[in-house]
């Protein structure tokens, strides 16, 4: 009878590598690729950002104008007409959210596309 005493253990933890990997890359900093991986992103998100702020203000503002007109017309009866007036003018203006998106979120592309494109080209390399 032989004795084999070549024998092979291997264990992983997939948290201790982790760990490594974080560790590492304090040392090592993060690859150029990386950093324009990141500025890209931040680049596409304040695209979006932008234009989702702009609409969501008009739409707030519009919104309390249309409860404003509600209450004006349930609550105090006597502000009936200025009520409806308020109200109409509160959904024209709530209405207009969606087109301000679109038409903050083509500017800001317009500004934008240059730096993105020139980052995605480099990156395709």
């Amino acid at each position: 009878m032989e004795n084999n005493e070549n024998t092979f253990t291997y264990s992983y933890s997939a948290s201790e590598q982790e760990e490594i990997r974080r560790i590492e890359e304090k040392y090592l900093g993060k690859s150029e690729i990386e950093n324009k991986m990141e500025q890209l992103r931040k680049l596409d998100a304040g695209v979006t950002m932008k234009a989702t702020m702009a609409s969501i203000i008009v739409g707030v503002i519009g919104t309390l104008l249309l409860g404003v007109g509600m209450c004006c017309c349930l609550v105090w009866t006597s502000l009936f007409v200025i009520g409806i007036i308020i109200g109409v003018i509160g959904i024209i203006i709530l209405s207009m959210a969606y087109p301000i998106y679109k038409m903050v979120l083509n500017k800001e592309k317009e500004k934008a596309a240059p730096q993105i494109l020139t980052l995605v080209n480099e990156l395709k390399r």
